[in-house]
């Protein structure tokens, strides 16, 4: 007979949402209308809620009427859009029109919510508003509401730096306990990147060569085809660095490098996670490079550059591409480099982890043209989700001739059901009160007391700004962190 282990039962377990009222603060803009009624018609149309009550809250003057009028619209280019599933899932939303420093608002919300189950106030709103927000619910009592489970999902930016998140977290923490608290980070969201669990701890020939004696180096790469888009004002305030590498980025590295946990739970997975970001170290400011992208042209198109962009300084510092390397100081992977690379109007969008074995320490195929390749495995996180590990082989032929080949594994082709985009996942783990794929108060303030690490190094030793083209792998700089070591960028 068979024994499963704790890992793979987590993973097994079916997910339906109990009854619930959940209010999402900031209904009226785009993250709401773009991903979360989107996100939350699927999961209506999969059967994954049976019972939900929906409340908009936001200061337009608008009525119910208009919010699903609104919401239809939205939901229109979805692939699963039919009219009479529309409108049976718009009959679970309505409308509390209030400021958010308004106490009356708060007040009168809880006529809105359901009469009995859970209640989840999703915050979708710019992270100035948070304070006001969550004083308003804790004010009004709604952060213990009658006995019944409550849940607050924020989404980032949390904080801007490790003093604000962590007055953040003082500030929930008057209201509400740590375990009602879901820090949402929407990659966690991403098939690929919970594979990385099961493919790590789920499979026996990879987790025995995950390690410092085996793995050369580890390469994390997220890249935008996009510039700001309209986002200067929030992206004067964070640049690459805070935008990208706080929380995307070092998420992933912490599910690549963590230990295996005890268990399948929240707690225990969120406890390894933050011993690998407390263990990274700091780069020094020669293993750091910052850039901005120039005017030039991208897909036959001509872009501005980063400060010709609306709103932005013509003068700014403010990076759009940041590369880095790093180690995780622990007995299983000291010695091995840690590159970061992230940033904007780059060759192609993507998103991937790939670990770089050491090549076999002798070779006896001294006649082939070519010498044995390193072993890399590869894990795509978008836009073509899945893994690739690339072997040498022989070619055909009559003489030893090794060639690199890649063994390919795609979630496309390999599962017909259509992937869930990620907000789907976790707003269901929200509803549901899985907090696995999200983000604890000790995970952000490790994850920023690296980044604020990196800043200080730039400005105390003035690291400079590089510009690179549109449509380029980055500035040539970010290619010598790796040369002068031997190595090199995967290609983008």
């Amino acid at each position: 007979m068979s024994r499963s282990s704790p890992l793979e039962l987590g993973l097994s377990v079916k997910k339906e949402a109990p009854p619930c009222t959940l209010v999402i603060f900031g209904i009226t803009g785009n993250l709401a209308r773009i991903k979360l009624v989107p996100a939350l018609y699927a999961l209506h149309v999969k059967g994954f809620l049976p019972e939900i009550r929906i409340v908009g809250f936001a200061r337009r003057p608008w009525d119910d009427a208009t919010l699903k009028r609104t919401m239809e619209e939205a939901l229109k280019g979805q692939i699963l859009y039919r009219e009479d599933r529309a409108a049976s899932f718009l009959t679970t939303m309505t409308y509390h029109q209030a400021t958010f420093d308004d106490p009356e608002g708060y007040r009168t919300l809880a006529s809105r919510l359901l009469p009995g189950g859970e209640v989840i106030f999703y915050l979708a709103t710019p992270p100035q508003n948070y304070p006001e927000i969550i004083e308003g619910l804790g004010e009004a009592g709604l952060a213990s509401f009658e006995g019944r489970p409550v849940r607050l999902v924020i989404e980032k930016p949390f904080g801007r730096d490790l003093e604000s998140a962590g007055e953040l977290n003082r500030l929930i923490r008057r209201w509400f306990g740590e375990e009602q608290i879901f820090r949402i980070d929407h990659y966690l969201g991403k098939e690929t990147v919970q594979n990385l669990l099961s493919f790590r701890f789920g499979n026996g020939i990879f987790e025995p060569v995950l390690n410092n004696r085996y793995v050369d180096h580890v390469q994390i790469t997220v890249a935008e085809k996009i510039g700001v888009e309209g986002r200067a004002n929030y992206y004067e305030q964070s640049g690459a660095l805070r935008d990208m590498v706080q929380n995307h980025l070092l998420q992933i590295l912490a599910l690549t490098m963590m230990e295996p946990p005890l268990r399948f739970e929240a707690e225990a997975i969120r406890d390894e996670k933050v011993k690998v970001l407390r263990a990274l170290a700091p780069p020094q400011p020669r293993e750091v490079v910052r850039a901005q992208y120039t005017a030039g042209v991208l897909d036959g198109a001509f872009v501005p550059g980063y400060r010709e962009e609306p709103g932005v300084d013509p003068s700014s510092t403010t990076e759009t591409f940041v590369a880095l390397r790093t180690e995780v100081r622990t007995w299983r992977w000291t010695g091995v480099p840690v590159y970061l690379r992230t940033g904007k109007r780059l060759a192609r969008k993507v998103s991937e982890v790939s670990i770089h074995f050491k090549r076999v320490p002798h070779t006896f195929f001294w006649e082939a043209p070519l010498e044995p390749g390193e072993n890399v495995l590869v894990v795509r996180i978008q836009p073509d989700e899945g893994m690739s590990l690339r072997v040498n082989v022989k070619r055909p032929g009559y003489r030893m001739d090794l060639r690199p080949a890649w063994l390919e594994f795609d979630y496309e082709r390999s599962f017909a059901e259509d992937l869930p985009e990620a907000y789907e996942r976790l707003l269901l783990d929200a509803l549901i009160g899985d907090a696995v794929l999200y983000t604890r108060a000790d995970e952000v303030e490790a994850s920023w007391s690296f980044v604020d690490e990196v800043r200080r190094g730039w400005e105390e030793t003035g690291v400079p700004i590089h510009e690179y083209a549109p449509g380029s792998a980055g500035p040539r700089e970010a290619r010598y962190l790796l040369s002068r070591e031997g190595r090199r960028w995967r290609i983008l």
